[in-house]
């Protein structure tokens, strides 16, 4: 059955923080060390055999004695909330998408697909957006993310995110990485499924679009793409949101030019365009979309099957900066739920369904049952990180160590 990147837009529950403890910077970082370091008891269950209960807090710390040596498999679940220290906006957070535009509504697939106009309103605001997501870099949480894998505290990694930032930092061998919705480094075309550098796209869009090209350079004069906070881009006017586009009200995109396929060119009679190469609105074949899962459009299956296998081969799942606020997320830990397995939660605000995850947790658990906190991830990482470090004695790896001692530079500056 495919699977589909759908946004869910009710109103998401205040969230419930275990332990109670984890309400503060420290309290959240000594119970996320517990949550990643204790062994867990997991059962996948069948229609014959319900789901077992969670075990209380004094079978928990048995657990912990006799497993002392093994560490559990956590898989981390990442969202739009890890890269906003990066200067990408989320969707619900307090600068957020939704919250500064409630107007804001991105475009779906079918559309993208369908509309010769609806294409080239996409690849307009793609074009002024992809500028500051080019610049921007990994953060200290991702940084200590990676950490985190070479300390052996995670074993894998599905991020929602299309920024790439785990892929740049993550060492595939130690820490495999799928991206759930895509990535932005490169466009697809529809017809011959053949990818294409998105920064060289964006250099034929400039080619294409000379004085969208001049508007792009005076954004860039002004300073409207510098600042890493989407309030004061608004006020600038402009707003990057967290697919990489800009939304610009008012202004006609009707003007505005995209290529064609470069592979399908010329070999395709059904590809339409002008004499610099353009797509004209009549073409049939040769174009080129984001390789990101837009919004209605489904998981490849190869991807949903792969992310699935992350989740059976896990102990615990780790949720970090997302509302799974889109099915295709949101099942993968309703997904380790039903098996049994211990969720996690470090995010800021509400998260779809989080009642469900924690069903029987006793609320004074020390976090090794289960964890929530409303704390920013890139002060919380880095400390943790170094607790398991000294923990499983793995503080000697100079590679975690530089990793560790570049994302706490980061925090604190």
């Amino acid at each position: 059955m495919p699977v589909m990147r759908i946004p869910y837009t009710d109103p998401l529950p205040a969230p419930r923080i275990l332990p109670p403890s984890a309400s503060t910077v420290r309290g959240t970082i000594a119970a996320l060390t517990n949550f990643l370091v204790t062994p867990a008891r997991t059962s996948v269950p069948t229609q014959q055999t319900p789901s077992p209960p969670h075990p209380s807090a004094a079978e928990s710390n048995h657990a912990t004695s006799a497993l002392a040596s093994s560490r559990p498999r956590t898989l981390l679940l990442t969202g739009a909330g890890i890269s906003v220290a990066s200067g990408l906006a989320d969707y619900r957070g307090s600068s957020g998408t939704y919250t500064l535009n409630k107007t804001y509504r991105p475009i779906y697939f079918s559309e993208f697909v369908g509309s010769h106009a609806s294409r080239q309103r996409y690849w307009a605001r793609s074009f002024l957006g992809w500028e500051n997501l080019r610049r921007a870099k990994p953060n200290t949480s991702h940084r200590a993310v990676a950490a985190l894998g070479q300390a052996g505290a995670i074993q894998s990694v599905i991020t929602q995110n299309v920024d790439s930032f785990h892929k740049i930092l993550n060492d595939p061998a130690s820490l495999p990485t799928l991206e759930l919705h895509g990535y932005l480094r490169a466009t697809v075309c529809l017809t011959c499924r053949k990818e294409y550098d998105r920064q060289a796209f964006q250099e034929r869009l400039c080619e294409l679009n000379p004085a969208w090209h001049t508007f792009l350079q005076e954004c860039l004069r002004s300073g409207a793409l510098d600042t890493e906070n989407p309030i004061e881009r608004r006020e600038r006017g402009l707003k990057t949101n967290p697919d990489g586009d800009v939304d610009l009200p008012g202004v006609d995109y009707a003007t505005f030019r995209y290529p064609a396929c470069p592979s399908c060119l010329g070999k395709d009679a059904r590809v339409d365009v002008d004499q610099d190469g353009a797509v004209v609105p009549t073409t049939k074949a040769g174009v080129l979309k984001p390789a990101v899962v837009m919004f209605g459009e489904s998981i490849p299956p190869e991807v949903k099957t792969r992310a699935e296998e992350f989740v059976d081969a896990a102990d615990k799942m780790l949720i970090v900066g997302s509302s799974l606020a889109t099915y295709s997320a949101w099942r993968l830990a309703k997904k380790a739920t039903d098996q049994g397995k211990p969720v996690g939660i470090l995010n800021m605000g509400g998260v779809r369904g989080e009642e469900g995850f924690f069903e029987g947790v006793p609320r004074d658990n020390d976090g090794s049952l289960a964890f929530r906190s409303q704390e920013a991830s890139e002060f919380i990482l880095p400390e943790v990180v170094e607790r398991v470090q000294k923990m499983w004695g793995t503080s000697s790896d100079k590679v975690a160590d530089k990793t560790l001692d570049d994302a706490k530079a980061s925090a604190s500056s």
